[in-house]
């Protein structure tokens, strides 16, 4: 299991998502926003894991190798997310659907070929590392969300940085299924 992959795949995927915090973090008290977030991401994290293990069942690594082109994908392709909060429930309720109306695409393609790979027990470990990630997350925006400087480096760079994440990413499962070098000793 790769912490540093995990954790960049996480900032990526949830990059756009930290603006909606700031938000949300407006709106509703901190332990409300970070227990819908930490769902949220619990739910994808564990779809994109069975989903890869069915996946897994019936095609080898390398061939899974190829679901890098999801990552890849989401950087150049434009996604205009509708960034409104989903429902009118309670705030965990209002956090957790909004998360997963905006972010459940871009997790679930990013994340599927990143823990495609992984036992159970490593997936076990990715949820609490995600999860303490998630924790921090919300407590760092909530300290950043009124710095200015912060909204104009955001907004400028902040789209530009998930893509170049995006495409790394995509590359590193090709590289780590054994796509490439199964590609190579083809050749």
């Amino acid at each position: 299991m790769n912490y540093w992959l995990l954790t960049v795949t996480f900032l990526s995927v949830n990059l756009d998502f930290f603006f909606m915090l700031i938000f949300l973090l407006k709106k509703y008290r901190v332990s409300q926003v970070m227990i819908g977030y930490l769902i949220g991401n619990l739910i994808l994290l564990t779809a994109s894991f069975f989903i890869g293990k069915a996946l897994a069942l019936f095609l080898p690594e390398w061939i899974l190798g190829v679901l890098g082109i999801l990552p890849i994908y989401l950087a150049f392709h434009d996604d205009d997310d509708d960034d409104g909060d989903k429902t009118s429930h309670s705030p965990m309720l209002s956090v957790l659907m909004t998360y997963l109306s905006v972010c459940a695409g871009c997790n679930l393609s990013i994340f599927l070929p990143v823990l495609v790979g992984e036992t159970m027990v490593h997936f076990l470990m990715t949820l609490v590392f995600i999860g303490v990630l998630t924790i921090l997350v919300v407590l760092v925006i909530k300290l950043i969300a009124d710095v200015p400087a912060v909204s104009r480096v955001m907004t400028a760079h902040g789209e530009k940085l998930m893509k170049v994440c995006y495409v790394l990413i995509g590359l590193y499962v090709f590289w780590d299924s054994g796509l490439i070098s199964h590609l190579i000793a083809l050749f």
